[in-house]
C-alpha cells in the first residue's frame, strides 16, 4: 500500500518581529499563504520501525537531522504503532530558501502516516506534536492563508484566502541560516509592517490594497548583508511587479502580479539574473 501527499511551499506576505521573549526566542506575527510549488512524498509501510528516506536531492540528510525522520519517530511514539516507514521524496521546493520546504514535508508526513496507518488523528491532535519539528510546521498542517503568531505555533486561518494572483519567486545562489539572522539582528533597526492592515485587505479580497501592506521585518538585516537580495527586489519592481517582499529570513524574494502577462514578463527578465526563478499561483484552499 502506498500513500502520496503533496507538500506545498509557503510564503510570508507579512512578517513582523515583535520582541524578544524571556525564553530567548522572538515573538512573531505573520500572514502566511501557500503556493503551487510543491514537494511530493510517497509513503509505504516497513516492518520493525525501520525508517528509510529516499530523495532526489543529494543535499538533504536522511537521518534524525531530517524533518521527515523526526516526524515519523514522533508519530511512532505518540500512536504506538510498530511499523516502519519508507518515504520517497521528490524535492521541488528550494532548500534553505525561506519557503518552508522542510516544514511542509514534515506536515505532509503527519498527514501521510495518519492515512497510511489509519490513526484517526485530527488536525488539533497533530499540531501540538508538530511544534518541536519546526515553527512553520503548524501552519503547513493548516495549509491555508492564516495569521500566525507566537513562535509559529498559533495559527488562525483567515475568513478568506489570499486573492488569487501570480507569484514570481527568485532565489539567489546563497543560503541563509534563520537562527543566525535572529541571533544577530537588532530589534531597534527593524521595520514593522502593518499586519492588521494586511489581514483586513485580504479578508476584504482587495488585491491592490493587500499589495500596499506586504512587509518583512527581517529584510533590513538580510538585505544589508546580502545586497543581491535587495537587487532582486528592486529588479522585480522595475520590471512591473505589483509588489515584492522577501519570504521568511530569505534569500528568496517573491513578487505578486495580478495578470499572468505581467508575471511572465517579470519572471523572464529575472532569469537572466538568477538561475532559480519560479512562476506559480497561490493556492485558494
Amino acid at each position: 500500500m502506498e500513500i502520496i501527499e503533496k507538500a506545498p511551499a509557503k510564503i510570508n506576505l507579512g512578517l513582523d518581529v515583535m520582541h524578544k521573549r524571556p525564553d530567548g526566542y522572538h515573538e512573531l506575527e505573520m500572514i502566511m499563504a501557500s503556493i503551487d510549488l510543491a514537494d511530493w512524498l510517497t509513503f509505504s509501510p516497513l516492518p520493525n520501525k525501520q525508517i528509510i528516506i529516499q530523495t532526489d536531492n543529494g543535499f538533504l540528510p536522511r537521518d534524525r537531522k531530517n524533518n521527515i525522520y523526526q516526524t515519523i519517530e514522533i508519530m511512532q511514539n505518540a500512536y504506538h504503532f510498530n511499523n516502519g516507514v519508507h518515504v520517497t521524496l521528490k524535492k521541488n521546493i528550494p532548500v534553505a530558501a525561506g519557503l518552508g520546504g522542510g516544514s511542509s514535508d514534515a506536515a505532509a508526513t503527519f498527514r501521510g502516516l495518519n492515512r497510511l496507518f489509519q490513526l484517526g488523528a485530527s488536525l488539533e491532535d497533530m499540531v501540538p506534536l508538530s511544534i518541536p519539528v519546526g515553527t512553520d510546521v503548524p501552519y503547513c498542517l493548516y495549509g491555508q492563508t492564516s495569521l500566525v503568531r507566537g513562535l509559529g505555533e498559533i495559527v488562525e486561518p483567515l475568513t478568506c484566502p489570499i486573492p488569487q494572483c501570480w507569484v514570481v519567486l527568485v532565489k539567489p545562489k546563497l543560503s541563509i541560516s534563520t537562527p543566525k539572522v535572529f541571533a544577530k539582528m537588532q530589534l531597534e533597526e527593524l521595520h514593522h509592517p502593518d499586519i492588521v492592515a494586511l489581514k483586513s485587505a485580504i479578508e476584504a479580497q482587495d488585491y491592490f490594497e493587500m499589495t500596499k501592506h506586504l512587509g518583512n521585518s527581517l529584510e533590513a538585516y538580510t538585505m544589508k548583508r546580502y545586497p543581491v537580495v535587495q537587487s532582486v527586489k528592486n529588479k522585480m519592481l522595475a520590471f512591473g511587479a505589483d509588489a515584492a517582499v522577501m519570504s521568511g529570513s530569505g534569500p528568496t524574494v517573491l513578487a505578486l502580479c495580478h495578470k499572468h502577462s505581467r508575471a511572465l514578463r517579470v519572471a523572464n527578465a529575472l532569469k537572466g539574473f538568477c538561475d532559480e526563478v519560479y512562476l506559480v499561483r497561490t493556492i485558494n484552499k
